[in-house]
Protein backbone atom coordinates (compact mmCIF):
# COMPACT_ATOMS: atom_id res chain seq x y z
CA UNK A 1 0.00 0.00 0.00
CA UNK A 2 1.10 3.42 -0.91
CA UNK A 3 1.99 5.93 1.56
CA UNK A 4 0.99 3.61 4.89
CA UNK A 5 3.48 5.07 7.76
CA UNK A 6 5.46 2.98 10.76
CA UNK A 7 5.66 5.87 12.93
CA UNK A 8 8.68 4.13 14.78
CA UNK A 9 10.53 4.17 11.37
CA UNK A 10 13.63 6.23 10.84
CA UNK A 11 13.00 9.28 8.99
CA UNK A 12 14.13 10.90 5.97
CA UNK A 13 14.54 14.50 5.22
CA UNK A 14 14.43 15.28 1.56
CA UNK A 15 15.12 18.55 0.21
CA UNK A 16 13.43 18.59 -3.23
CA UNK A 17 12.97 21.62 -4.87
CA UNK A 18 10.78 20.30 -7.97
CA UNK A 19 7.89 19.03 -6.30
CA UNK A 20 3.74 20.24 -6.26
CA UNK A 21 2.36 22.65 -7.39
CA UNK A 22 5.03 23.28 -9.53
CA UNK A 23 3.91 22.42 -13.41
CA UNK A 24 5.77 22.25 -16.33
CA UNK A 25 8.85 19.34 -15.00
CA UNK A 26 8.65 15.87 -14.90
CA UNK A 27 11.42 16.30 -12.52
CA UNK A 28 8.89 16.73 -9.84
CA UNK A 29 7.83 12.77 -10.27
CA UNK A 30 11.01 11.49 -9.00
CA UNK A 31 10.61 13.28 -5.36
CA UNK A 32 6.70 12.61 -5.12
CA UNK A 33 7.21 9.09 -5.84
CA UNK A 34 10.02 8.27 -3.62
CA UNK A 35 8.17 9.97 -0.97
CA UNK A 36 5.21 7.83 -1.45
CA UNK A 37 6.74 5.05 -1.42
CA UNK A 38 9.61 5.32 1.34
CA UNK A 39 6.73 3.74 3.91
CA UNK A 40 6.88 0.38 2.32
CA UNK A 41 10.43 -0.52 2.52
CA UNK A 42 10.47 0.88 5.98
CA UNK A 43 10.95 5.05 5.83
CA UNK A 44 9.26 8.10 6.65
CA UNK A 45 10.13 11.06 4.88
CA UNK A 46 9.72 14.61 5.42
CA UNK A 47 9.87 16.80 2.82
CA UNK A 48 11.26 20.36 2.24
CA UNK A 49 10.38 22.06 -0.52
CA UNK A 50 9.80 25.73 -1.87
CA UNK A 51 7.49 28.05 -1.65
CA UNK A 52 5.33 27.74 -4.13
CA UNK A 53 5.77 31.33 -5.27
CA UNK A 54 9.18 30.29 -6.85
CA UNK A 55 7.83 28.34 -9.60
CA UNK A 56 6.99 29.81 -12.74
CA UNK A 57 4.21 27.79 -13.34
CA UNK A 58 1.44 25.76 -11.32
CA UNK A 59 -0.75 23.03 -11.13
CA UNK A 60 -3.10 21.70 -8.65
CA UNK A 61 -3.53 18.56 -9.90
CA UNK A 62 -1.11 16.54 -7.53
CA UNK A 63 -1.65 18.80 -4.59
CA UNK A 64 -3.94 16.25 -2.80
CA UNK A 65 -0.93 13.19 -3.12
CA UNK A 66 1.57 16.21 -2.10
CA UNK A 67 -0.80 17.23 0.77
CA UNK A 68 -1.02 13.38 2.32
CA UNK A 69 3.27 13.95 2.85
CA UNK A 70 4.81 15.82 5.69
CA UNK A 71 5.94 18.43 3.44
CA UNK A 72 7.41 22.09 4.77
CA UNK A 73 7.60 24.84 2.09
CA UNK A 74 10.40 27.74 2.74
CA UNK A 75 11.04 30.71 2.01
CA UNK A 76 12.52 31.00 -2.31
CA UNK A 77 12.35 33.68 -5.25
CA UNK A 78 13.37 32.95 -8.68
CA UNK A 79 15.44 36.25 -9.04
CA UNK A 80 15.06 36.32 -12.68
CA UNK A 81 11.15 37.66 -11.72
CA UNK A 82 11.12 38.40 -8.09
CA UNK A 83 14.50 40.09 -8.02
CA UNK A 84 14.89 41.68 -11.55
CA UNK A 85 14.29 45.46 -12.47
CA UNK A 86 13.08 46.08 -16.29
CA UNK A 87 13.64 42.40 -17.20
CA UNK A 88 17.39 42.24 -15.98
CA UNK A 89 18.75 41.08 -12.61
CA UNK A 90 22.30 40.58 -11.02
CA UNK A 91 23.84 38.09 -11.93
CA UNK A 92 25.13 37.37 -8.55
CA UNK A 93 22.39 36.60 -7.52
CA UNK A 94 21.77 33.91 -9.70
CA UNK A 95 24.82 31.88 -8.38
CA UNK A 96 24.84 28.71 -8.64
CA UNK A 97 21.16 29.20 -10.06
CA UNK A 98 18.18 31.69 -9.91
CA UNK A 99 16.79 29.72 -6.58
CA UNK A 100 19.61 30.43 -4.56
CA UNK A 101 17.44 32.65 -1.86
CA UNK A 102 15.64 29.33 -0.97
CA UNK A 103 18.60 28.86 0.75
CA UNK A 104 17.76 31.82 3.48
CA UNK A 105 14.88 29.79 3.65
CA UNK A 106 15.61 26.27 3.62
CA UNK A 107 18.40 25.69 6.30
CA UNK A 108 16.67 27.61 8.95
CA UNK A 109 13.52 25.32 8.36
CA UNK A 110 15.86 22.23 7.64
CA UNK A 111 17.38 22.78 11.19
CA UNK A 112 14.11 22.70 12.92
CA UNK A 113 13.13 19.66 11.13
CA UNK A 114 16.12 18.20 11.99
CA UNK A 115 15.90 19.62 16.14
CA UNK A 116 12.25 18.35 15.97
CA UNK A 117 11.72 14.84 13.93
CA UNK A 118 15.15 13.40 14.19
CA UNK A 119 15.87 12.20 10.90
CA UNK A 120 18.49 9.51 10.32
CA UNK A 121 19.84 10.22 6.69
CA UNK A 122 19.70 13.83 4.57
CA UNK A 123 18.99 13.30 0.91
CA UNK A 124 18.63 16.64 -1.20
CA UNK A 125 17.88 16.33 -4.96
CA UNK A 126 18.96 17.97 -8.73
CA UNK A 127 18.33 19.36 -11.20
CA UNK A 128 18.72 22.81 -9.31
CA UNK A 129 22.08 22.98 -7.56
CA UNK A 130 20.74 25.18 -4.77
CA UNK A 131 18.78 21.71 -3.94
CA UNK A 132 22.62 20.55 -3.32
CA UNK A 133 24.31 23.55 -1.45
CA UNK A 134 21.25 23.14 1.03
CA UNK A 135 21.79 19.81 1.85
CA UNK A 136 25.50 20.44 1.75
CA UNK A 137 25.03 23.08 4.40
CA UNK A 138 22.58 21.03 6.66
CA UNK A 139 25.02 18.33 6.47
CA UNK A 140 27.46 19.98 8.27
CA UNK A 141 25.78 21.67 10.51
CA UNK A 142 24.43 18.69 11.83
CA UNK A 143 26.10 15.55 11.21
CA UNK A 144 23.22 13.69 9.05
CA UNK A 145 24.88 11.44 6.77
CA UNK A 146 23.95 12.78 3.33
CA UNK A 147 22.59 11.22 0.01
CA UNK A 148 23.22 13.61 -3.01
CA UNK A 149 20.90 12.61 -5.89
CA UNK A 150 22.96 13.91 -8.86
CA UNK A 151 20.32 12.46 -11.64
CA UNK A 152 22.58 14.01 -14.28
CA UNK A 153 26.02 15.64 -14.48
CA UNK A 154 25.58 19.20 -13.11
CA UNK A 155 28.25 20.44 -15.47
CA UNK A 156 28.90 18.96 -19.10
CA UNK A 157 30.49 20.80 -22.16
CA UNK A 158 27.47 22.91 -22.80
CA UNK A 159 26.14 23.40 -19.77
CA UNK A 160 25.60 25.90 -17.74
CA UNK A 161 26.80 28.55 -20.00
CA UNK A 162 28.83 31.40 -19.25
CA UNK A 163 32.38 31.65 -16.59
CA UNK A 164 30.70 32.55 -13.00
CA UNK A 165 27.50 29.67 -13.25
CA UNK A 166 29.81 27.07 -14.27
CA UNK A 167 32.28 27.56 -11.51
CA UNK A 168 29.46 27.83 -9.09
CA UNK A 169 28.27 24.86 -10.77
CA UNK A 170 31.58 22.78 -10.25
CA UNK A 171 31.76 24.27 -6.83
CA UNK A 172 28.62 22.78 -5.25
CA UNK A 173 28.98 19.25 -7.18
CA UNK A 174 32.12 19.32 -5.50
CA UNK A 175 30.93 19.74 -2.12
CA UNK A 176 28.46 17.19 -2.88
CA UNK A 177 31.55 14.31 -3.91
CA UNK A 178 33.61 15.13 -1.07
CA UNK A 179 30.92 15.49 1.74
CA UNK A 180 27.93 12.96 0.41
CA UNK A 181 27.94 9.32 1.79
CA UNK A 182 26.42 8.18 -1.28
CA UNK A 183 25.86 9.94 -5.14
CA UNK A 184 23.06 8.96 -7.23
CA UNK A 185 22.85 8.97 -10.46
CA UNK A 186 20.53 8.03 -13.04
CA UNK A 187 22.12 6.46 -15.92
CA UNK A 188 25.01 4.64 -16.84
CA UNK A 189 26.58 7.25 -18.58
CA UNK A 190 26.00 9.60 -15.46
CA UNK A 191 28.05 7.42 -13.45
CA UNK A 192 30.64 6.66 -15.67
CA UNK A 193 31.19 10.10 -16.02
CA UNK A 194 31.41 11.00 -12.49
CA UNK A 195 33.53 7.99 -11.86
CA UNK A 196 36.43 9.07 -13.86
CA UNK A 197 36.18 12.83 -12.99
CA UNK A 198 36.60 11.72 -9.78
CA UNK A 199 39.06 8.15 -9.58
CA UNK A 200 39.82 9.40 -5.52
CA UNK A 201 36.92 9.14 -4.56
CA UNK A 202 35.89 5.34 -3.74
CA UNK A 203 34.00 4.12 -6.94
CA UNK A 204 31.31 2.10 -4.66
CA UNK A 205 30.25 5.59 -3.37
CA UNK A 206 28.29 5.97 -6.97
CA UNK A 207 25.34 4.56 -6.97
CA UNK A 208 22.41 4.31 -10.02
CA UNK A 209 18.89 4.56 -9.83
CA UNK A 210 17.10 5.53 -12.62
CA UNK A 211 13.96 7.16 -13.15
CA UNK A 212 10.80 5.34 -13.99
CA UNK A 213 7.05 5.46 -14.10
CA UNK A 214 4.17 5.06 -11.65
CA UNK A 215 1.49 2.12 -12.02
CA UNK A 216 -0.71 3.92 -10.20
CA UNK A 217 -0.94 6.80 -12.00
CA UNK A 218 -1.30 4.51 -15.41
CA UNK A 219 -4.24 2.80 -13.77
CA UNK A 220 -5.81 5.75 -13.32
CA UNK A 221 -5.09 6.97 -16.64
CA UNK A 222 -6.59 4.29 -18.61
CA UNK A 223 -9.76 4.21 -16.43
CA UNK A 224 -10.66 7.65 -17.40
CA UNK A 225 -13.50 7.63 -20.60
CA UNK A 226 -12.06 6.96 -24.34
CA UNK A 227 -13.81 8.80 -27.39
CA UNK A 228 -14.22 5.83 -29.56
CA UNK A 229 -11.44 6.25 -32.64
CA UNK A 230 -12.42 8.67 -35.11
CA UNK A 231 -10.79 8.13 -38.73
CA UNK A 232 -7.89 11.21 -39.28
CA UNK A 233 -4.38 11.76 -39.98
CA UNK A 234 -1.93 9.34 -37.60
CA UNK A 235 -1.16 11.21 -34.43
CA UNK A 236 2.54 11.31 -33.18
CA UNK A 237 2.73 12.75 -30.04
CA UNK A 238 5.84 14.82 -28.10
CA UNK A 239 4.73 15.36 -24.73
CA UNK A 240 6.73 17.93 -22.55
CA UNK A 241 9.19 20.33 -23.25
CA UNK A 242 11.18 21.16 -26.80
CA UNK A 243 14.41 22.15 -25.80
CA UNK A 244 15.99 24.36 -28.63
CA UNK A 245 19.42 22.61 -28.04
CA UNK A 246 18.95 19.75 -26.17
CA UNK A 247 15.89 18.55 -27.69
CA UNK A 248 16.58 20.83 -31.47
CA UNK A 249 13.47 20.17 -33.24
CA UNK A 250 14.49 21.68 -36.37
CA UNK A 251 16.05 18.83 -38.06
CA UNK A 252 12.61 16.93 -37.57
CA UNK A 253 10.76 20.10 -39.06
CA UNK A 254 13.26 20.39 -41.92
CA UNK A 255 12.37 16.49 -42.61
CA UNK A 256 8.67 16.82 -42.40
CA UNK A 257 8.76 19.51 -45.18
CA UNK A 258 11.13 17.40 -47.41
CA UNK A 259 8.37 14.43 -46.86
CA UNK A 260 5.21 17.21 -47.80
CA UNK A 261 7.13 18.28 -50.74
CA UNK A 262 7.75 14.74 -51.93
CA UNK A 263 3.95 13.90 -51.53
CA UNK A 264 4.75 11.12 -48.76
CA UNK A 265 3.38 13.30 -45.79
CA UNK A 266 0.78 15.44 -45.35
CA UNK A 267 -1.71 16.85 -43.08
CA UNK A 268 -4.52 14.38 -44.02
CA UNK A 269 -2.32 11.07 -42.87
CA UNK A 270 0.20 12.83 -40.16
CA UNK A 271 -0.33 15.04 -36.96
CA UNK A 272 2.48 15.79 -34.74
CA UNK A 273 1.63 17.28 -31.95
CA UNK A 274 4.09 19.07 -29.71
CA UNK A 275 2.27 18.73 -26.15
CA UNK A 276 3.34 21.29 -23.11
CA UNK A 277 7.00 22.22 -25.37
CA UNK A 278 7.37 25.39 -23.68
CA UNK A 279 8.97 27.16 -26.49
CA UNK A 280 5.66 27.98 -28.38
CA UNK A 281 6.56 30.57 -30.52
CA UNK A 282 10.53 29.33 -31.40
CA UNK A 283 7.98 26.21 -32.86
CA UNK A 284 5.06 28.16 -34.22
CA UNK A 285 7.66 30.49 -35.86
CA UNK A 286 10.02 26.90 -37.31
CA UNK A 287 6.68 25.66 -38.69
CA UNK A 288 5.86 28.13 -40.43
CA UNK A 289 8.86 28.93 -42.31
CA UNK A 290 9.23 24.97 -43.31
CA UNK A 291 5.18 25.44 -44.26
CA UNK A 292 3.89 22.39 -42.09
CA UNK A 293 2.15 24.62 -39.83
CA UNK A 294 -1.49 22.44 -41.16
CA UNK A 295 0.81 19.47 -39.50
CA UNK A 296 2.41 20.70 -36.10
CA UNK A 297 -0.17 21.26 -33.27
CA UNK A 298 1.20 23.21 -30.35
CA UNK A 299 -0.61 21.77 -27.34
CA UNK A 300 -1.01 23.02 -23.99
CA UNK A 301 0.34 21.52 -20.56
CA UNK A 302 -2.30 18.79 -18.77
CA UNK A 303 -2.78 17.45 -15.48
CA UNK A 304 -0.40 14.67 -15.03
CA UNK A 305 -2.85 11.84 -15.59
CA UNK A 306 -4.79 13.78 -18.26
CA UNK A 307 -1.27 13.67 -20.40
CA UNK A 308 -0.86 9.87 -19.60
CA UNK A 309 -4.15 9.06 -21.29
CA UNK A 310 -3.01 10.89 -23.69
CA UNK A 311 0.00 8.78 -24.16
CA UNK A 312 -1.75 5.92 -23.52
CA UNK A 313 -4.55 6.62 -26.83
CA UNK A 314 -1.55 8.17 -29.08
CA UNK A 315 -0.83 6.52 -32.71
CA UNK A 316 3.13 6.98 -31.85
CA UNK A 317 5.19 8.31 -29.07
CA UNK A 318 8.08 10.66 -30.30
CA UNK A 319 11.47 10.98 -28.07
CA UNK A 320 14.21 13.62 -28.84
CA UNK A 321 17.74 13.81 -27.13
CA UNK A 322 20.40 15.75 -28.47
CA UNK A 323 23.85 13.74 -28.62
CA UNK A 324 24.90 16.68 -26.05
CA UNK A 325 22.88 14.78 -23.60
CA UNK A 326 24.24 11.08 -24.20
CA UNK A 327 25.11 10.60 -20.80
CA UNK A 328 21.17 11.27 -19.91
CA UNK A 329 17.85 9.89 -20.57
CA UNK A 330 14.70 11.51 -20.88
CA UNK A 331 12.44 10.65 -17.26
CA UNK A 332 9.50 10.58 -20.10
CA UNK A 333 11.16 7.36 -21.69
CA UNK A 334 9.73 5.43 -19.15
CA UNK A 335 6.32 6.70 -19.52
CA UNK A 336 6.38 6.37 -23.07
CA UNK A 337 7.76 2.33 -22.35
CA UNK A 338 4.79 1.91 -20.14
CA UNK A 339 2.30 3.53 -22.20
CA UNK A 340 3.12 0.78 -25.03
CA UNK A 341 2.80 2.79 -27.77
CA UNK A 342 5.06 3.09 -31.43
CA UNK A 343 8.00 5.11 -30.11
CA UNK A 344 10.06 6.74 -32.38
CA UNK A 345 12.96 7.91 -30.70
CA UNK A 346 15.31 10.63 -32.38
CA UNK A 347 18.57 10.59 -30.67
CA UNK A 348 22.65 9.79 -30.80
CA UNK A 349 22.75 5.84 -31.37
CA UNK A 350 25.49 5.78 -28.84
CA UNK A 351 23.59 7.85 -26.16
CA UNK A 352 22.30 5.92 -22.89
CA UNK A 353 18.84 6.85 -24.21
CA UNK A 354 19.67 4.65 -27.32
CA UNK A 355 21.07 2.15 -24.88
CA UNK A 356 17.81 1.99 -22.93
CA UNK A 357 15.35 2.04 -26.08
CA UNK A 358 17.20 -1.19 -27.58
CA UNK A 359 17.65 -2.83 -24.05
CA UNK A 360 13.93 -2.57 -24.47
CA UNK A 361 13.37 -3.69 -27.36
CA UNK A 362 12.89 -0.77 -29.14
CA UNK A 363 14.73 -0.29 -32.59
CA UNK A 364 12.90 2.98 -34.31
CA UNK A 365 15.57 4.94 -33.79
CA UNK A 366 17.22 7.79 -36.19
CA UNK A 367 19.74 10.28 -35.37
CA UNK A 368 18.35 13.73 -33.76
CA UNK A 369 20.77 16.15 -35.99
CA UNK A 370 20.48 14.39 -39.28
CA UNK A 371 17.62 15.61 -41.15
CA UNK A 372 17.91 13.03 -44.09
CA UNK A 373 18.33 10.12 -41.80
CA UNK A 374 14.46 11.55 -40.49
CA UNK A 375 13.61 11.77 -43.69
CA UNK A 376 14.26 8.12 -44.37
CA UNK A 377 12.94 7.16 -40.78
CA UNK A 378 9.63 8.39 -40.07
CA UNK A 379 7.42 6.80 -43.43
CA UNK A 380 9.66 3.68 -42.39
CA UNK A 381 8.05 3.85 -38.39
CA UNK A 382 4.56 5.23 -39.73
CA UNK A 383 4.21 2.06 -41.90
CA UNK A 384 5.20 -0.33 -39.24
CA UNK A 385 3.18 1.74 -36.67
CA UNK A 386 -0.05 1.55 -38.83
CA UNK A 387 0.63 -2.08 -39.56
CA UNK A 388 0.89 -3.11 -36.15
CA UNK A 389 4.66 -4.63 -36.44
CA UNK A 390 6.75 -1.35 -34.21
CA UNK A 391 8.05 -2.74 -31.36
CA UNK A 392 6.63 -2.57 -28.08
CA UNK A 393 9.03 -3.16 -25.17
CA UNK A 394 7.75 -6.42 -23.27
CA UNK A 395 5.37 -6.40 -19.74
CA UNK A 396 8.58 -7.77 -17.89
CA UNK A 397 10.97 -5.05 -18.98
CA UNK A 398 8.42 -2.41 -18.67
CA UNK A 399 7.71 -3.78 -15.02
CA UNK A 400 11.18 -3.23 -14.00
CA UNK A 401 11.00 0.45 -14.26
CA UNK A 402 8.44 1.22 -12.13
CA UNK A 403 8.73 4.02 -9.17
CA UNK A 404 7.96 1.29 -6.63
CA UNK A 405 10.97 -0.68 -7.47
CA UNK A 406 12.97 2.12 -7.80
CA UNK A 407 12.04 3.31 -3.97
CA UNK A 408 13.13 -0.09 -2.69
CA UNK A 409 16.65 0.48 -4.52
CA UNK A 410 17.46 4.36 -2.75
CA UNK A 411 15.44 2.81 0.69
CA UNK A 412 18.26 -0.09 0.75
CA UNK A 413 20.74 2.82 0.55
CA UNK A 414 19.27 4.92 3.53
CA UNK A 415 19.71 1.26 4.98
CA UNK A 416 23.60 1.27 4.55
CA UNK A 417 24.46 4.82 4.89
CA UNK A 418 22.16 5.16 8.25
CA UNK A 419 24.40 1.54 9.48
CA UNK A 420 27.59 3.66 8.77
CA UNK A 421 26.45 6.81 10.45
CA UNK A 422 26.15 4.31 13.73
CA UNK A 423 29.52 2.52 12.96
CA UNK A 424 33.09 4.87 13.73
CA UNK A 425 35.40 4.02 10.79
CA UNK A 426 33.26 2.40 7.83
CA UNK A 427 35.32 5.08 5.10
CA UNK A 428 32.07 7.15 5.12
CA UNK A 429 33.37 10.82 3.81
CA UNK A 430 34.54 13.29 6.61
CA UNK A 431 32.25 16.43 7.82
Amino acid sequence: MVGKVDTAAPKVLMVAFHFPPQAGSSGIQRTLRFAQYLPDSGWQPLVLSAHPRAYAATGMDQMTEADALHVTRAFALDSARHLALRGRYLGWTALPDRWVTWCLGAVPAGLRLIRRERPRVLWSTYPIASAHLIGAILHKLSGLPWVADLRDPMIDDVHPRGRLPRAAAAWVERLAVRRAARLVCTTPGALRSYRARYPDVPPERFCLIENGYDEQDFAAAEAQPRSAPVPGPFVLLHSGIVYPSERDPRPLLSALAHLKRAGHVDAARLRLVLRAPVHEELLRNLAREHGIEDMVAIAPPLPYRAALAEMLAADGLLLLQAANCNHQVPAKLYEYLRAARPLLALTDAAGDTAAALRAAGIDTIAPLEDAGAIAVALPHFLQRARAGRAPLAPPEVRQAHARSQRSRLLAALFDEVGTEAAMPGTGAPPR
